[in-house]
């Protein structure tokens, strides 16, 4: 004869079984936690002085005014020793040359990956990054009074050293760090007409003449650096600093340059993340 077990007995038994499975759970979610990232990210905005020669545009050297966004994030993982971090710039500039009669206005977005290894000194106040670049540069740069060729493209990349040296300190009861990063391009690729020639040669009519050009720190000299105080009251915590950027070339008998001193503010976010694995 077929017996049924009662239902207050099954629900016992179901209470048990999950009982005794439920360390197992546990033990098989620690096993997939996952690493934990402490990401540092600054939304800030820089304005200030820039300097501007194209010599395809113009002999003159023209001077104005620059705004740009910069978004960065440094990326790290406690107990490792190794960081990146990604930049997002994008700056435009109104310049006028030494008459006042001529304008150029310049648009540039530039996007940087770094990879760094780490050092902590003075028990962790003082912290050392150092090692390598890449610099992605697409702009263009436009002269008001040009009709034949009123426009010159600014397209490059770009592999640099890279360092940056963060001092952590204190002003009574705020928390302040003070930073300073630097980059020297080494060595890349970029874009640029030959002398005398123009765009339609290049893509209606498909007339290359050297227009992908090997660059180095000799025929390209250039320097971006940054210099920044943090300062952390509660929950906020404000950066303010200087911004350094110059950049120049010299190639396909083309000289180059853009030179800009800034001063940047902005807000910067701490925060941790969790990768699942």
């Amino acid at each position: 004869m077929r017996r049924n077990f009662p239902t207050p007995l099954l629900f016992r038994l179901a209470v048990v079984v999950l009982m005794l499975s439920k360390p197992l759970f546990v033990s098989a979610q620690t096993d997939t936690i996952p690493d934990r990232y402490e990401v540092t990210n600054a939304q800030m905005l820089s304005f200030g002085a820039t300097e501007i020669l194209d010599t395809y545009l113009s002999p003159e050297k023209y001077s104005g005014t620059e705004v740009r966004y910069i978004s960065h994030t440094t990326r790290e993982t406690p107990g490792k020793l190794w960081s990146r971090q990604i930049i997002h710039q994008a700056n435009f500039a109104d310049v006028s040359d030494r008459s006042g009669d001529g304008n150029e206005m310049s648009g540039q977005y530039t996007f940087s990956y770094a990879v760094h290894y780490n050092w902590q000194l003075m028990g962790g106040r003082l912290r050392l990054k150092a090692g390598g670049l890449t610099d992605l540069n697409l702009g263009v740069i436009y002269n008001t009074r040009n009709q034949n060729n009123p426009a010159q493209m600014r397209l490059s990349m770009m592999l640099a050293p890279s360092g940056v040296a963060i001092y952590d300190f204190r002003v009574k009861r705020l928390k302040c760090s003070a930073r300073y990063e630097v980059s020297v391009p080494l060595a890349g690729v970029m874009f640029s007409p030959n002398y005398g020639q123009s765009y339609y040669e290049i893509f209606s009519r498909g007339n290359y003449d050297h227009n992908v050009v090997p660059v180095t720190v000799f025929s390209a000299p250039s320097l971006r650096q940054m210099l920044s105080l943090d300062v952390r009251w509660k929950k906020t915590t404000l950066r303010v600093g200087y911004l350094g950027d110059f950049q120049q070339a010299d190639v396909n008998q083309i000289k180059q340059h853009v030179y800009t001193h800034a001063f940047m503010l902005g807000v910067v976010r701490h925060f941790k993340t969790l990768h699942i694995r």
